[in-house]
């Protein structure tokens, strides 16, 4: 399809159901989702085996061996949540960093997902997620991969800025590989044109995307360009990317636009995106990001 990278998820350890239906809803006038799906998984240990066979193929891809005609190529992740009914995050994700992290190339924390009680107030708890990250650390060290999975944290867009400074200072002094940045958010624009626009749940598409640029915009200064970022919330076309990259964003992600645009998007994306690149004189993506942002030196 022409993606680079692929996160899976969010896992839970044990298996879950979610929210109940409906739950997923289409803002078609808006080219936006709401969804309050909850976390519906099937568990770390179902996963784990879909990713073994999935790294199987791509090893027989890389060695020129038989893949029984699949193609797997690109880095793989997972986004690791927290069971609903669990009283203990720190065991949930060390947890699905035992299971799961010895079969991806990075690893998730999802703390900011708008659709469980859980995750309300953990940008603020500065002293919980420090306590968190070194615990999914620590069995990110215990696995005996050399190097282990990359580890990222997953913002969401409607932190104030006290908590994105907070979430900023957390990344650097616990040494995170990178954030995720933006979640879906619970706000709701008023130009939203759809009969769904009032359901409960996060908002995803068009509508997040200024939030969520701001978010990637204020968290690449306030690492001061140290942290990567991959960006995510209302992508969907080259230049809602290029835009991100040149934000601060190194990776960008797809979920909504894909939806609605379909399996061709990702290609064409990747196209557009050359030819924007190469018309501002950059060769690599690498070479755009973060230069519309001023840094301290």
């Amino acid at each position: 399809m022409g993606f680079g990278f692929v996160e899976v998820g969010g896992v839970t350890p044990l298996p879950q159901d979610g929210n109940p239906k409906p739950r997923c809803f289409r803002l078609t006038e808006d080219k936006a989702i709401i969804n309050r799906f909850g976390l519906n998984s099937e568990g770390a240990e179902v996963v784990a085996t879909r990713l073994k066979y999935t790294n199987s193929v791509r090893d027989c891809h890389k060695e020129g061996t038989d893949s029984k005609g699949l193609h797997v190529d690109g880095a793989i992740g997972v986004n690791l949540a927290k069971n609903t009914a669990s009283d203990d995050p720190y065991a949930d994700f060390v947890t699905g960093m035992e299971t799961l992290g010895p079969h991806v190339d990075f690893v998730v924390l999802n703390v900011s997902c708008p659709n469980v009680k859980w995750t309300d107030g953990m940008s603020k708890d500065a002293h919980g997620m420090d306590s968190l990250v070194r615990a999914v650390t620590a069995a990110r060290n215990d696995l005996g991969r050399l190097p282990g999975p990359a580890l990222f944290i997953k913002l969401g867009p409607d932190m104030d800025d006290a908590e994105k400074e907070a979430m900023a200072k957390l990344a650097i002094k616990c040494e995170v590989d990178g954030l995720v940045v933006s979640n879906t958010t619970k706000t709701r624009p008023a130009s939203l044109m759809s009969e769904h626009k009032g359901e409960m749940g996060g908002l995803s598409g068009p509508p997040v995307k200024e939030l969520a640029l701001q978010s990637v915009k204020d968290m690449y200064k306030l690492t001061n360009g140290k942290i990567p970022i991959i960006g995510v919330g209302g992508i969907s076309t080259a230049e809602d990317a290029y835009e991100r990259i040149r934000a601060g964003a190194s990776l960008v992600e797809l979920y909504t636009a894909l939806a609605y645009e379909g399996p061709s998007l990702p290609a064409r994306l990747n196209i557009e995106l050359d030819a924007l690149l190469e018309r501002d004189g950059f060769n690599t993506v690498a070479d755009a990001v973060g230069v519309d942002a001023k840094l301290a030196k």
